[in-house]
């Protein structure tokens, strides 16, 4: 996921993809623990896409309280 991908998407839809992003990179901490993660840079990428998304969040409220 790319940042340019959330710039047409709503804060529900931001929402929405946070959890389950977050729910993502939870089960993939909890594969990592137990050596079941072949690839481990998984859990990279779903802390980026998090913060991503946070970012676009942020972005969004900051300009709906300056209207």
């Amino acid at each position: 996921m790319e940042f340019k991908d959330l710039e047409n998407k709503k804060a529900n839809e931001l929402s929405k993809m946070l959890q389950e992003e977050q729910q993502k990179l939870f089960e993939l901490r909890l594969k990592l623990s137990v050596n079941q993660l072949k690839q481990v840079r998984q859990v990279r990428e779903a802390r980026q896409n998090i913060s991503r998304l946070l970012t676009k969040i942020n972005k969004l409220k900051s300009q709906t309280e300056s209207n």
